[in-house]
C-alpha cells in the first residue's frame, strides 16, 4: 500500500496535460487503488480514460465500435488475463491498430517473451514509475498517429485508383466491375437489371469554342445532374471521355427508358454556366436490360446499349433509344 501512495504521489508531480487532445484509452486492472491511480494519472496527462475490472470487460471494451486505440491491461485479471486478451485483439487483425501495454509483477525474461508473443507492443514492471509509463504512452500515441497517416495515404490511393479525378464518380475499372457485382446478384435472386450509356451531345464544340477549361467545368455539372437524377442504389461512373455509364439493379423495359429519360431532362433543363457563359448542353441515351441476366451479360449490355446510343444519336440527339425493339425511342 505504501508503494502506492509512492506512485499517486509522483504521479502529481509529473501530472501536465499532454498536447494532441484526448485519446480514449482503455485501463483493464481489478486492484480499485491502483485503477484510480492510473486514471488519475492518466486524465491529468490528457487521455479519456475507460476502466475494466476484469478481463472480460476489458475485451467486451476493445471491440466497441470506435473503441479505445490504447490499451493498459494488467496480466492478472479475473475472467481473463491479460496475454489472452491481447492474443484475442490481434486475432481479429482490426484497423485501425489496438496498441497495448502490459503490466505485470513477473519479471522472469521467459514470462515477459510470453507477454510479447501474445501479442503486446510494449510492459511496464509493478512497482513503476509514473515517467515511465507516460513515456510508454506516447511512444504508443505516435506509433498510432502514425498509422493513421498510412491509413490515409491508403485511402488516398484507392480513391485515385477507383474514382475519375474531374467528377469525383467512380471510373471506367470500377464502374465495370460494379456491372459484374450485379449482374451476378440479379442472376442469383432471378432480378432484371438495365444498363445506360449516356453521352454528352456535340461535346467537342465546348472545348473548342469556349475552352477545355469550360468542358471539364461542364463534365463535371453534368455528372452532378445526372447522378441527382438516379435513384440512390443505382451505380453510375464515368465510362471515358463525355460517357457515362449507369447501372440499374431491378429495373427493365419502360421502366428504364423512364429513369433514362429523367437523366437527359435533368441535363438539359438549364444552360450550364462556364467560362463566364450561358452554354446549353444535352445528351443521348442508350438503354439495354435483361429481364433474367446471367453473369456472362456485361459484354453484351454494354454493346446494346451503345448501339441505342447511336440510334439516339443519328435521329438528332438530345433523345433516349432502347436495344430491345419493344422499347420506344423518346425525345
Amino acid at each position: 500500500m505504501e508503494g502506492l501512495r509512492t506512485l499517486e504521489s509522483l504521479a502529481t508531480v509529473v501530472a501536465a496535460a499532454d498536447t494532441g487532445g484526448a485519446m480514449k484509452t482503455l485501463v483493464a486492472e481489478d486492484n480499485l487503488v491502483f485503477q484510480s491511480m492510473l486514471r488519475k494519472m492518466l486524465g491529468a496527462w490528457g487521455y479519456e480514460t475507460l476502466l475494466a475490472r476484469d478481463g472480460n470487460e476489458a475485451w467486451a471494451t476493445l471491440q466497441r465500435e470506435n473503441g479505445p486505440r490504447l490499451a493498459i491491461l494488467d496480466w492478472m485479471m479475473p475472467g481473463m488475463d491479460g496475454p489472452e486478451v491481447c492474443r484475442r485483439i490481434r486475432a481479429l487483425r482490426r484497423e485501425p491498430y489496438i496498441y497495448v501495454i502490459l503490466l505485470t509483477a513477473r519479471t522472469e525474461s521467459d514470462d515477459l517473451v510470453e507477454g510479447m508473443d501474445a501479442g503486446a507492443d510494449d510492459y511496464l514492471t509493478k512497482p513503476f514509475k509514473p515517467p515511465e509509463l507516460r513515456v510508454r504512452l506516447r511512444a504508443g500515441r505516435r506509433i498510432l498517429d502514425l498509422q493513421e497517416e498510412l491509413l490515409k495515404a491508403r485511402e488516398a490511393l484507392l480513391q485515385q485508383a477507383t474514382h475519375d479525378s474531374l467528377t469525383g464518380l467512380g471510373n471506367r475499372a470500377t464502374i465495370l466491375e460494379t456491372l459484374q457485382t450485379e449482374l451476378v446478384r440479379a442472376a442469383r435472386e432471378r432480378q432484371p437489371l438495365a444498363v445506360l450509356i449516356a453521352d454528352l451531345d456535340r461535346f467537342k464544340q465546348i472545348n473548342d469554342t469556349h475552352s477545355h477549361l469550360a468542358g471539364d467545368a461542364v463534365l463535371r455539372e453534368a455528372a452532378r445532374r445526372m447522378k441527382a437524377a438516379f435513384r440512390r442504389y443505382d451505380a453510375f461512373g464515368r465510362y471515358g471521355g463525355e460517357e457515362f455509364l449507369a447501372v440499374l439493379p431491378g429495373c427493365q423495359g419502360d421502366d428504364a427508358v423512364a429513369q433514362a429519360e429523367r437523366v437527359r431532362q435533368a441535363v438539359a433543363a438549364e444552360p450550364f454556366v462556364a467560362a463566364g457563359a450561358a452554354i446549353q448542353v444535352t445528351c443521348s441515351i442508350g438503354v439495354s436490360y435483361r429481364s433474367r441476366p446471367s453473369a456472362a451479360d456485361v459484354d453484351a449490355l454494354i454493346r446494346e446499349a451503345d448501339q441505342a446510343l447511336y440510334r439516339a444519336k443519328d435521329r438528332g440527339r438530345n433523345s433516349v433509344a432502347g436495344a430491345q425493339p419493344a422499347i420506344p425511342l423518346l425525345r
